[in-house]
């Protein structure tokens, strides 16, 4: 991946900080967790789960020279996400308003809860925040056999992102009140759940694409690592890892075909049009 000197990503980073209160949820919290973990839409439920318990730290760091540049890189990220949807806003008569990017390690508070690094990189609707503790990515190469590159932190950032614009233009609060409205089962609200990751990932696609376009980022095998990210977290491979079988019907983000589908379908037409994965399905 090229870097430019794009920066002014709205980032916060919160690392080495200090502060916060470790969420005493115990081992079952941290299974569930980490079967829904990697971008999930709001996981309020989760977050707010554990108990108060746990204990308080206080000690400050300075950040590492890698962790300095970890910071440039996301803010970096974070710029072109917002120069990229800025166009795809205005093409289509509308304002673009970007998240805020909070970069953390082992817990902070968030507009939906309190946020552990277990819970992997998150979107919170209630403050339009993207959060990422970047101890995920040894997580998702060592437990889900994904090779991580710089593009693999790009790819789960679009991703992220992505849920924001389903936050601008309302995606989000039509899924949370078809939820709260008790009228679908379990089951129907899964696939509701796997339409919604699978527009991330095709929003993640589409930034890609116009990204691209404009700042030519992309080098040899950077599409490639964005499609093993996405295939390594797909419902069928966490589940074939983590439980031993697969159980199709209590998919939340789509399976590793599907999530790969949905990515190059938004990087091969780089048209916001052609991501309508509701109406595709859920007929």
């Amino acid at each position: 991946m090229r870097w430019t000197d794009d920066r002014g990503g709205n980032v916060e980073d919160r690392r080495g900080l200090g502060g916060g209160a470790v969420v005493g949820g115990g081992l079952g919290t941290l299974i569930i967790a980490a079967i829904i973990f990697f971008l999930g839409g709001d996981p309020s439920s989760i977050l707010s789960s554990g108990s108060g318990s746990g204990s308080a730290r206080t000690e400050q760091r300075e950040l590492s020279p890698e962790e300095v540049k970890i910071g440039e890189m996301v803010d970096m990220m974070g710029k072109w996400n917002t120069i990229t949807w800025e166009q795809v806003f205005k093409e289509n008569g509308m304002t673009y308003d970007p998240p805020k990017i909070v970069l953390f390690e082992e817990t902070t508070q968030s507009g939906c809860g309190t946020a552990q690094a277990a819970m992997g990189p998150f979107y919170c609707p209630a403050d339009q925040s993207v959060y990422m503790d970047m101890t995920f990515f040894n997580e998702l190469q060592q437990r889900f056999g994904a090779k991580v590159t710089e593009f693999t932190v790009a790819y789960v950032l679009a991703h992220e992102v992505g849920h924001h614009v389903q936050t601008l233009l309302g995606t989000t609060q039509k899924v949370d009140e078809m939820r709260r409205s008790g009228r679908y089962s379990e089951a129907e609200m899964n696939r509701v759940s796997v339409a919604t990751e699978l527009q991330a990932d095709f929003y993640a696609g589409l930034w890609a694409k116009r990204t691209d376009a404009e700042k030519h980022i992309l080098e040899a095998g950077d599409i490639q690592s964005a499609i093993d990210a996405a295939e390594a977290v797909g419902d069928d491979n966490i589940q074939r890892r983590s439980q031993g079988y697969v159980n199709q019907e209590s998919f939340t983000h789509g399976s590793s075909a599907q999530r790969k589908e949905w990515f190059m379908k938004g990087y091969n037409t780089g048209d916001i049009r052609q991501g309508d994965t509701f109406d595709q399905l859920l007929k």
